[in-house]
């Protein structure tokens, strides 16, 4: 399967239960048709009282399940929960209601959608949504607990007010963590399972007074892409973010930092606990060297700017991290590329360093694609173009192929 291309053309089937919630799903089944998936559906009985099949079926273009398909005789040899759970790559139930957890729970193999779960080898994820005391009620929670000792995937609800006019958790989470959840089911790389990994993102903001700051314009775009293609292959995720406009991806944990000394402080420490890092940030390399406490006026004259240093984070984290521990730099230049970034790699220590020139059109600053040379301490390691999702995987494929050669 070639990059990116196992988030195409997939077959998810999609089990809508009788929540109000249920409403929102017709979104969320053209979501994946965008994406040129087969999406086929099954209604409970309650389902129905909220949406309705034929919705699904104009949406999908495939026939819409319900409970009368599962009690008809008229189906001939055709079994139809078999053919459903043999022909889905996920299966996901949102909204998932109590009395469907109760299902599952016990195995109960009494409806078209219980039973297609317990015949299925697919991925089954589960979207729990329900008023907030039912959702706390013991019974429920034992069934929830119950459903994840199966092997099925349970993603909470999520917080707010629920149609009940009650405010707490209960809501079912918004349809793009149903998608990246989905999507991270059938990513075919599970090889970052039991990693924990450290990403930074974003550019620094270097205050020369309170409303004025010396900076660059990096969006983060590419350390979020490279934080989302690690959750996606199963791994524990820890971002340490400047400031953008870049929402941070669903999954992983986000350190928010300004300076270029906070996110040396915090990267220090959450670098104890990582298997590999990948510094993505363009941390700004310099300060002023004596910021003003109030804002500067305006007088008519030429004023000079001391700069100081930045904290070198690459060097440190070298000088630091711990055995075993793979190490990624990346380097933005303007000339003399490959020159800069070999000295670059060799100074500071990483394992290696992927270089770009940010002149190079469509691959500067906050473009959504890029074009890196990956260097080691022998040379050119690799050539990686296409989008920054694309760059993130292979570059994450460089530092396990790193790893695993480690004694």
């Amino acid at each position: 399967m070639t990059n990116q291309s196992w988030k195409r053309n997939r077959k998810l089937l999609l089990g809508i239960t009788g929540g109000i919630a249920a409403y929102k799903l017709p979104e969320l089944a053209r979501a994946f048709v965008r994406r040129e998936w087969k999406v086929e559906t099954i209604l409970t009985e309650a389902a129905e009282r909220f949406v309705t099949p034929f919705t699904f079926s104009v949406l999908t273009g495939q026939r819409a399940w319900t409970e009368k398909d599962f009690l008809s005789d008229d189906r001939g040899v055709e079994i139809p929960h078999i053919k459903l759970a043999q022909n889905c790559e996920v299966l996901a139930i949102a909204p998932c209601t109590a009395t469907t957890l109760s299902r599952l729970a016990t195995a109960d193999g009494s409806s078209l959608l219980s039973a297609t779960v317990l015949a299925t080898r697919a991925p089954v994820l589960l979207f729990p949504s329900m008023n907030t005391d039912m959702w706390f009620h013991p019974g429920v929670q034992d069934n929830c607990e119950q459903c994840i000792r199966k092997g099925y995937t349970l993603i909470e609800p999520g917080q707010g007010q629920l149609a009940c006019r009650d405010e707490g958790k209960g809501r079912l989470p918004d349809l793009d963590v149903l998608e990246e959840e989905i999507l991270k089911a059938v990513c075919p790389k599970k090889d970052m399972e039991g990693m924990k990994v450290l990403v930074t993102a974003g550019p620094t903001h270097e205050y020369i007074d309170p409303v004025r700051y010396l900076s660059n314009p990096s969006s983060g775009k590419m350390g979020f892409a490279l934080a989302k293609a690690a959750w996606y292959r199963g791994a524990e995720v820890t971002v340490v973010s400047g400031p953008v406009p870049e929402r941070p991806p669903y999954g992983v944990r986000t350190v928010h930092v300004v300076s270029a000394e906070q996110m040396l402080e915090a990267v220090l420490e959450e670098a104890q606990s990582a298997d590999v890092i990948i510094k993505a940030a363009a941390v700004g390399d310099y300060k002023a060297a004596s910021p003003s406490g109030q804002k500067m006026k305006r007088t008519g004259e030429k004023i000079s700017l001391e700069l100081a240093e930045n904290p070198d984070i690459l060097a440190e984290l070298a000088k630091k991290r711990k055995d075993g521990q793979i190490l990624v730099g990346f380097a933005a230049e303007t000339q003399d590329i490959i020159d800069n970034a070999s000295k670059k790699l060799a100074k500071k220590g990483a394992d290696l360093i992927a270089v770009n020139d940010v002149n190079a059109p469509g691959c500067g600053f906050g473009s959504d694609r890029n074009e890196v040379t990956v260097l080691d301490a022998k040379g050119i390691l690799s050539r990686i173009s296409g989008s920054k999702e694309e760059v993130a995987e292979l570059l994450w494929d460089l530092a396990l192929e790193r790893r695993a050669r480690l004694p």
